[in-house]
């Protein structure tokens, strides 16, 4: 039956699946989850002033979804719904409250928080959702890399940041998707050698309201309004084009594209935050909440920012396999990391790997396949879960950042942990359960110092948040080395230089996943700002200026991922001892004293600062026997280290040494016996061995 609508509009009944707006040979139909509304009405916008053209109300209802095609209409009609769900106890849903689409593929424009608009009418604030027909992009696309867990080295990046101030960037391209992809960038990438870019939020957002009307912004990101459509700010013209424009270039580079994604909270808050979207449409269904001793509800707020997602309710849990879906194929992406991913296992309050998000992602044939990232916390009940996750899964570890930190700083009692950190932490992520590669090892990350500040400052410094210097994490781990922050010291800013060079080449040659924060190998600042998520500006954009000192760190960095990729044991080290596979291509690891002598276990309870491990390959089908040494010294002092006996004449090549400030100062030497290293340094040899251990 056919209902005359006013203007012409005419509406059928439709289907209640799939939900969201789906483009048919008849016009548009839409579905729209909202269980305990008294009424749905659908608006439909102008494209050019968003001046409203009619609104219908949907006449359809099947069971939970109300639904309704609409004829005549077609790819990129605006939209956006007013619901009238009556008053509840934590919030009412007025029909003034423009609500978006929980499925919008993508929306007209940012979310900007606007007190004034959003009281009156919030149409003026709210942005319009487009009606998303696939089948106009349907070209055919580059395919998707194809890397093994070994290979992968993760850098994370910012859409605006990694381009805002590059000269070879069109202006039009800044900060954009299509600036991220433009050649100058891919090329950076391919030289420093990383093989997958992890972006910041690129799902759509609202920075919160209270930073708003401080007039700073979410730069990061971690607050959506939607978990499918691209964000606007980062577009040019057209951000699902756009985007996946990127995601293709990448491609053709032979580089991933991880995305971060946040199903913990939305830009909706807490009682009294703003109804954007699930709040007028599910409020119940869609977040979690906890009963107070008088009854009253109010919300479970696990992530810090004022609700909780309910993953385990059946509609948002397929809401959040359908958006991974969504940007695993519509977008093009090769995977994600899960922001406080503990919330994607609670069942509802608590958390259990055999969650029932956690066990649909495991057996889907498209999010299977993907990159699964997961920051092993949140601040609810047992909230820190590192090592929890299954073995399909990469965690984030917090404890190999730490304690590196604290080994290079000299910190007394770090180095048994550290040798464990840096063969793939093994107390966490047991042999035999989970892979070698699962540990994603960070020195730094989005959410703290950078490397340079790491090594320039001995304390937070965000007095530009607007916060008293109270936010950010205050157990940074960090030293200044002499002086807190910028200096021309030549002595400091040596040893400064040093200490980068000794983190990172750790970074790199530790088993596990290494994870490179971007611009750190552009030596970037953000002036002892550790909680940098409120500025958009030069704190968190990239400089591309290169003095000598920055070009020298630069290409050291380089040279160090070249080097882990050159080597099977130093990025896929499979021991005899470790059933997760059948084959090994290692015969023996040894543990050294300076003096030439191997560590026994009492030895790793005494103040070591100086150490060498050895490596001894197998001969494999799959590569040559190889055989290394590294060592380790945190004291100041120079140490004569004693290096194992070889038989063969050629002696030990040096490969690394980071006393020298740049890698064309290295010297090519050949070690037979004792090797003088600097204080604060790492060094790192090879050897050719001849008659190389057989396969076992």
């Amino acid at each position: 039956m056919n209902v005359s609508l006013e203007n012409q509009w005419v509406q059928s009944c439709g289907s209640a699946v799939p939900l969201g707006a789906t483009v048919t040979p008849e016009g548009v139909n839409f579905a729209v989850y909202s269980p305990d509304a008294h009424s749905v009405i659908l608006c439909l916008y102008s494209s050019d002033t968003e001046e409203t053209l009619c609104e219908i109300a949907l006449a359809n209802k099947t069971g939970d979804v109300w639904h309704g095609l609409i004829h005549g209409i077609g790819h990129r009609q605006l939209y956006a719904y007013r619901v009238d769900r009556g008053h509840s106890e934590l919030h009412s849903s007025p029909a003034d409250k423009l609500l978006i689409d929980p499925y919008a593929k993508a929306l007209s424009r940012p979310v900007h928080w606007n007190a004034r608009q959003y009281i009156n009418d919030s149409h003026f604030m709210v942005p319009k959702c487009l009606v998303i027909d696939h089948a106009v992009y349907c070209e055919q696309r580059p395919a998707k890399p194809k890397l093994k867990p070994h290979q992968r080295i993760v850098y994370e990046a910012h859409i605006k940041g990694l381009t805002q101030l590059h000269a070879q960037v069109p202006a039009e391209q800044r900060g954009k998707y299509l600036g991220a992809c433009h050649p100058a960038v891919l090329s950076h990438l391919k030289a420093l050698g990383v093989t997958s870019v992890q972006f910041l939020p690129m799902a759509s957002f609202m920075p919160e309201p209270y930073i708003t009307e401080k007039g700073m912004t979410n730069y990061w990101g971690y607050n959506p309004v939607n978990f499918f459509a691209p964000e606007p700010r980062y577009a040019h013209a057209d951000a699902l084009s756009e985007v996946r424009t990127m995601v293709d270039r990448y491609h053709e580079a032979g580089l991933e594209v991880i995305v971060d994604v946040v199903f913990n909270h939305t830009a909706e808050g807490g009682k009294g935050g703003p109804v954007l979207s699930f709040k007028g449409f599910c409020p119940y269904q869609a977040y979690l909440y906890e009963q107070a001793p008088n009854g009253e509800l109010y919300f479970s707020n696990h992530s810090g920012c004022g609700n909780s997602v309910n993953a385990a309710q059946p509609e948002m849990m397929t809401l959040i396999l359908d958006a991974l879906r969504f940007w695993l194929t519509a977008i093009g992406v090769d995977g994600f990391r899960f922001d406080l991913a503990v919330s994607l296992g609670r069942e509802p309050q608590h958390f259990t790997p055999t969650a029932g998000l956690l066990r649909a992602m495991q057996q889907d044939p498209i999010i299977s396949q993907a990159v699964l990232i997961a920051e092993p916390w949140d601040i609810g009940p047992d909230g820190y879960q590192l090592g929890s996750f299954n073995s399909d899964w990469l965690e984030v570890n917090d404890k190999y950042r730490d304690n590196v930190r604290a080994f290079w700083r000299g910190d007394k009692g770090t180095t048994a942990e550290f040798a464990t950190r840096v063969f793939g932490s093994g107390d966490i992520f047991i042999k035999g359960h989970r892979h070698i590669n699962t540990s994603v090892n960070n020195i730094t990350y989005h959410d703290g110092f950078t490397l340079e500040d790491l090594v320039s400052y001995n304390e937070r410094h965000n007095e530009v948040n607007g916060e008293e210097n109270k936010d950010g994490h205050g157990h940074n781990l960090s030293a200044n080395y002499g002086v807190e922050g910028p200096t021309q010291d030549p002595k400091v800013l040596a040893l400064r230089e040093k200490q980068k060079r000794n983190m990172f080449a750790t970074l790199l040659l530790s088993q596990g996943t290494p994870h490179v924060l971007g611009a750190d190998e552009l030596s970037k600042t953000q002036h002892g700002n550790n909680n940098a998520y409120c500025q958009d500006n030069d704190i968190n954009w990239y400089d591309w200026e290169l003095n000598k000192r920055r070009q020298d760190f630069l290409n050291f960095c380089s040279y160090v991922i070249e080097l882990r990729k050159s080597s099977d044991v130093l990025c896929h080290l499979l021991e005899p001892t470790d059933p997760w596979q059948q084959r090994n291509n290692v015969s023996k690891i040894r543990w050294f004293k300076p003096d030439g002598a191997v560590k026994e276990t009492e030895d790793w309870h005494e103040n070591n600062q100086t150490f060498g491990v050895e490596i001894e390959g197998l001969d494999t089908p799959e590569a040559p026997a190889e055989h290394w040494f590294i060592c380790f010294n945190t004291s100041e002092s120079e140490v004569t280290v004693q290096l194992p006996t070889v038989s063969e004449c050629s002696g030990w090549q040096l490969k690394l040494d980071t006393r020298f400030p740049s890698v064309q100062e290295q010297p090519e030497m050949c070690v037979r016996d004792t090797f003088l290293q600097a204080g604060k340094s790492l060094a790192v040899f090879s050897h050719t061995l001849v008659n190389p251990a057989p396969v076992t």
